[in-house]
This record gives C-alpha cells, sequence and structure tokens, in this order.
C-alpha cells in the first residue's frame, strides 16, 4: 500500500464503527448496557477529531483486560452521597460509562443545588474528558472534569525523570444561540496517546514534545515510547514546554492541581508510587472528578447568554494573520471536525485497521470494516 493510506485515509461510517466496537466489548464480557455507553464515547471522541482518546484505545484496554487489571463485568457502587457531592466506586471497571454517570450525578445535584461534584475512584481510562465537561454544557450548566493517570510521563520541571501523567482538565460552557465553549487539554505538551497516534501514521514528533534526561528533542515517536516505557531519563514536557523560560513550571503546576482534584480527592493512585509498586494484574486505580456549576446561581440565564455569545462574536471578529485560518473559540476546532466526519466518514488507517482487526479475531467476533469504507 502506499502512503496514501497514511494522508488520506479511508473513512468509516459512524454505525459501523459503533457495531464494531461494541462487538469487541460486548465478547469481552461488558455488559450491553455498558458497552453501547463506552463505545458511543469513543466514536463520539473519534467524530470530534480526537483520534489519540478514540477506537484508538482499544488497544491499550485489550492489554490491561488481558494482564488480569481490568473488571470488564464492574459494578459501580456510591461510596458517599450527600447533597452537592458524591464518590463512586468505578470497581476496576472501564472508565467511559462511570464517568457518564458521575456527571450525570453531578448535573443533577447542581439543577437542584447550584453545584455538583462528584469523584469517582478505582477506575480505568475514561477516553476525552471534554466528552463530560459537554455533557454538563448542553444541560445549560458549567461543566469542569480532570482525572489522574495511568502511567508517569511528564518530567517535572528541572528533573530528569518522568513522576507525572498527562492528567488533562476539561472545561465547557453553555453559549447561549452558539455551540458549546469547550476547552479539553493535557497539562503535558501533547498527550501520551497522540505520540501513538504520531507512531500510526508514521510521522515524526514536532520538537519540544518529548526530551530525554539530558534535554536533547527526541523526534521518534518509537524513541520517544521506549522513553515512556523505560519510565527513568525523559519524558512528555509539561504545557510551556521544557524549563521555566515559557513557563513549563505552569503545566508541572496544573498536572498536580489535577492530582489533588481526582486522586487525593477521591483515594485513587498516585501513578509514580502505584507504578512502582505494582504486579501485572494490579488494577490502574485512576480517580476522576466531575464538577457541574449552575450559571443561574449568579444571575439569569439570558444576562449569561448574552454576555457570552459578546465574547464569541468579539473573538471571533479580530483580524486573522492568515485569512485562511479564522481566530477560533475553544471547541470550535472539534465542532468543525465532527461536521465534516458525521458526513464523510471517520478516518482510519491501515495500521490502526489492522490493530482493529487483530482486537476482533483476539475477542472471535467478526471484523466489520473490510469493504466498509464510504465511497
Amino acid at each position: 500500500m502506499s502512503d496514501e493510506d497514511l494522508l488520506n485515509p479511508p473513512r468509516y461510517a459512524t454505525q459501523i464503527l459503533l457495531k464494531q466496537v461494541i462487538s469487541i466489548l460486548t465478547a469481552w464480557g461488558m455488559p450491553s448496557k455498558q458497552a453501547h455507553v463506552a463505545s458511543y464515547v469513543m466514536v463520539e471522541t473519534d467524530l470530534r477529531g480526537v483520534d489519540s482518546h478514540g477506537i484508538n484505545m482499544l488497544h491499550q484496554y485489550e492489554e490491561t483486560l488481558r494482564r488480569g487489571a481490568l473488571n470488564i463485568k464492574a459494578q459501580t457502587k456510591v461510596i458517599r452521597d450527600r447533597t452537592t457531592t458524591a464518590l463512586l466506586d468505578a470497581d476496576r471497571g472501564l472508565g467511559h460509562p462511570v464517568s457518564v454517570e458521575a456527571m450525570e450525578m453531578a448535573i443533577k445535584k447542581a439543577k437542584s443545588h447550584d453545584v455538583g461534584i462528584v469523584c469517582v475512584t478505582n477506575s480505568h481510562h475514561f477516553g476525552a474528558a471534554g466528552y463530560y465537561a459537554e455533557l454538563a454544557a448542553h444541560q445549560g450548566l458549567i461543566g469542569i472534569v480532570t482525572t489522574s493517570t495511568r502511567g508517569i510521563s511528564m518530567v517535572p520541571t528541572r528533573g530528569t525523570q518522568p513522576v507525572l501523567g498527562t492528567n488533562p482538565f476539561a472545561f465547557a460552557a453553555p453559549a447561549g444561540k452558539y455551540d458549546p465553549l469547550v476547552l479539553d487539554f493535557a497539562t503535558t505538551v501533547a498527550a501520551v496517546n497522540k505520540v501513538k497516534v504520531r507512531k500510526l501514521r508514521e510521522l515524526e514528533l514536532p520538537a519540544g514534545w518529548v526530551n530525554d534526561g539530558d534535554g536533547r528533542a527526541v523526534l521518534d515517536p518509537n524513541e520517544a515510547i521506549n522513553i515512556f516505557n523505560n519510565k527513568n531519563w525523559g519524558g512528555l514536557n509539561p504545557v510551556g514546554g521544557i524549563g521555566e523560560t515559557l513557563g513549563g513550571h505552569k503545566g508541572y503546576g496544573l498536572a498536580i492541581f489535577s492530582h489533588i482534584l481526582s486522586g487525593a480527592m477521591s483515594g485513587a493512585s498516585f501513578s509514580p508510587i502505584r507504578v512502582k509498586n505494582s504486579n501485572t494484574d494490579t488494577p490502574d486505580d485512576l480517580g476522576h472528578y466531575f464538577q457541574a456549576i449552575n450559571p443561574e446561581s449568579f444571575r439569569t440565564k439570558e444576562d449569561y447568554e448574552a454576555d457570552i455569545e459578546v465574547v464569541i462574536e468579539t473573538l471571533r471578529a479580530v483580524k486573522p494573520r492568515d485569512p485562511e485560518k479564522p481566530v477560533l473559540v475553544p471547541g470550535e476546532p472539534e465542532q468543525i471536525s465532527r461536521k465534516d466526519r458525521k458526513k464523510n466518514g471517520i478516518p482510519i488507517n491501515r495500521n490502526l485497521r489492522n490493530l482493529i482487526r487483530e482486537i476482533a479475531r483476539n475477542a472471535n467476533v467478526e471484523y466489520l470494516l473490510e469493504n466498509a469504507t464510504i465511497e
């Protein structure tokens, strides 16, 4: 095959991808309702162009299941439930179903009592944080989400060894007549999974994503992944880059507070301690944080929306340096991608197709992407 498959991969309809992922998860033993929720979140993430956190993650989930760390038949337990807060135990399950449940719970509390905060412990990877924050925005609420992480990849400012993860934050806000504003970012310059996507696409890494322990920029994604796996010399740079000149210490600080909210408050593991002492079958024990805030606690819905609309219109009116690249607001790139991919399909390159084919074969289910491209 030519590199055209990597540059312009064939596209697949949302429904066929949903069907494929559901078939794999149910074959693994996940209850039907949870499998549908998790599959929807994954495919919706790909629709939004966040290819690093959608169906690309199936390979990692399969590996976690195989080593005995993932409880595919998990049943969420409510540990604490108060007026405006709650703590859920994910029972070592995949993070998507419990995260939808947690944000829906936070939304319900915020609608009744102006604010709702729900933490989750004993969980696994939940995909893209922005998906859950946007659930609140679609209900007229402001959503805030963060999570602890599975691995260690971020080198703290002035350090040589990775200690923290990519610890993302997501914020979403209803925006009146416009689509919600959604900001979803890793506290590293890029997420580990974006490095893996560059590997699947056979692309070099941009300088500044990953440095070794001597501070040398790493451009080969294979070398970067080896650095992540070794966990002792170099890794991802925090937002702001290596050192303090451009504010790398700020990204490092954000990652710490992400863990405070999602890990320390929920009682979940701290990744450098867990990684150091874990066995093969040790669960990831991730913690998640979901908050919903009702803007009507402070002013009328109409006044709030009018102000947000002015903010958006003011930003979009800024003259761009390149007329072909207008100023965008948070969430707009994902909205553009979703509109395109909903109509034209989700691109899946040959390397990812091969992974999905192998996962389907291992699960003893039909591989559905053969001859299923959108023409």
